[in-house]
């Protein structure tokens, strides 16, 4: 698993985490059931806070695409949906040209926002 942060992006260490390991589930890179690193080990490889990796995990595990089993460790969650799996695939693609962009996190987000809005007005 090849994971990299750039410090001098103005993208949170945790968001790049969390968003690289997003893409790598969505594209099958990380099939279900695979077993992620521990949070320990996962900061040591990238020289990140355990805290950094953790919130990253957390935030993958809300958003139904990890689940943690105590000492087992986190692995890719299975039942995932065809549906879900093209919405992460398009989600990650969307990340990726709004930071070729330069479009910070928080307006790419509100553009999105927008967009269901308009789409549940109509």
């Amino acid at each position: 698993m090849l994971i990299s942060v750039d410090p001098g992006s103005s993208v949170p260490p945790y968001e790049q985490v969390r968003a690289q390991l997003a893409e790598m589930v969505g594209d099958g890179r990380l099939p279900t059931g695979a077993r992620l690193p521990t949070v320990r080990q996962l900061a040591t490889d990238l020289n990140l806070a355990a805290n950094t990796v953790a919130r990253a995990y957390r935030e993958l595990e809300s958003a139904g695409l990890l689940e943690t089993r105590g000492r087992h460790g986190t692995f890719v969650a299975p039942g995932r949906d065809d549906a879900m799996d093209r919405l992460q695939r398009v989600a990650a693609d969307y990340a990726a040209q709004a930071r070729r962009l330069g479009v910070p996190p928080a307006a790419a987000l509100a553009v999105v926002r927008a967009a269901l809005d308009a789409s549940r007005a109509g």
